[in-house]
């Protein structure tokens, strides 16, 4: 009787195994680190653009001003790249640009 339970324990785990990685669980999970991944990008540009702000020249701070930008398109963040676009523009007006 034992052996029975640990065979149907078994397949119960096998199935539920083999429903998590051809039911979409995988790629769901793949696409959520992923996304995690991409925003962490994004943040690190912008800490990047605020050191170049600071310290840096505006060249500097215009090129990170795009590199955000760039990083918020990798991570398809519509509302966040349009805004960097225009703080972008608006560090190429001090380069001269």
């Amino acid at each position: 009787m034992k052996k029975l339970v640990k065979f149907v324990l078994a397949i119960v785990i096998l199935a539920i195994t083999i429903s998590y990685f051809f039911g979409g669980g995988l790629e769901s999970q793949a696409k959520t680190e992923m996304n995690k991944i991409e925003n962490q990008v994004a943040e690190d540009a912008i800490r990047q653009y605020e050191i170049a702000k600071r310290s840096g020249s505006a060249m500097d701070a215009y090129v990170q001003a795009g590199m955000v930008a760039a990083a918020f398109l990798q991570a398809e963040d519509e509302t966040n790249y349009k805004k960097w676009k225009e703080i972008e523009k608006e560090e190429a007006k001090n380069v001269g640009l």
